[in-house]
């Protein structure tokens, strides 16, 4: 992992990056331990605190990644990077960070996948699901899902359902996220809907006081196994240019990540960044 700036992103205005690291395959224990030096005593402290290795494991690879990232986007040494939170608890750069105005970055992970979407002055939530880590019931969707939503799952072939429950789930979370209000917003007040197999389609109550078109929305599939979206806000008439990065110890030349779903025509760029295994994670 190299600790010298590279402003090789250039994450503009219109831009969104999504750096996604599949943790599972960092197994050299050395390149785990040398990813230690870019977290602060707290956070190293805070590692030991999970009880399983697989959560010690995620949360390392976890900061070590943010940090590594953002430092290419600012002149800033990872350890340096200092956080804040909203009044809903949402982590955002400190604003003592003059070099990082207007950068803002969302977090999410789950069993084997962190996903980490950067961008500049617009506001972005991401949120990836594993189908297999953990099942859900009826009366959840119920709970949480607008009432066109419900009747769309309980219309889905049963072998598909748990599938379908996470593509809604995985939308909600990134707008959610993307407003920055965490459980504030009643998941019940807006939903999606899909016209087509490529078409995702969002509505809002007018409770909410948001206004639907100001979102863009996008649903990919890293692999079978996991469900990851991206809800991001609209700036002017220009549509945003998603940049994937899969960042790891090994891979292939070529990673296509299409994208399965979205409420505009997009271009996404595949740029798979095997840099020299957990050392150089960014």
């Amino acid at each position: 992992m190299k600790t010298t700036h590279q402003f090789d992103t250039d994450a503009g205005h219109a831009d969104i990056d999504l750096w996604l690291t599949f943790y599972d395959e960092i197994i050299d224990a050395t390149q785990l331990a040398g990813l230690r030096r870019f977290l602060t005593r707290a956070e190293r402290r805070q590692e030991t605190r999970y009880h399983l290795a697989n959560d010690r494991k995620r949360y390392l690879v976890t900061r070590a990644l943010v940090r590594t990232v953002l430092s290419r986007y600012a002149a800033v040494e990872p350890q340096a990077w200092q956080f804040a939170t909203n009044r809903y608890g949402r982590p955002e750069i400190a604003a003592t960070h003059c070099c990082a105005t207007g950068l803002r970055f969302n977090l999410s992970h789950t069993r084997g996948l962190i996903v980490l979407g950067v961008t500049r002055r617009r506001a972005l939530g991401v949120d990836v699901e594993h189908l297999g880590a953990r099942t859900v019931s009826a009366s959840l969707a119920d709970r949480f899902f607008a009432p066109w939503e419900v009747a769309a799952l309980a219309n889905m072939p049963r072998a598909t359902r748990m599938e379908g429950f996470f593509e809604y789930w995985t939308f909600k979370e990134a707008y959610v996220k993307a407003r920055g209000m965490g459980l504030s917003i009643p998941f019940e007040r807006f939903g999606f809907d899909f016209p087509d197999r490529r078409t995702v389609r969002f509505s809002v109550l007018p409770t909410l006081r948001d206004d639907a078109d100001r979102w863009s929305f996008w649903q990919f599939r890293p692999t079978a196994e996991f469900v990851l979206a991206v809800c991001a806000e609209r700036i002017g008439h220009a549509e945003p240019r998603i940049r994937v990065r899969r960042v790891g110890p090994a891979g292939t030349d070529e990673w296509p990540l299409p994208v399965l779903r979205s409420t505009v025509s997009c271009e996404v760029a595949i740029d798979v960044a095997h840099d020299g295994a957990a050392q150089r994670i960014a």
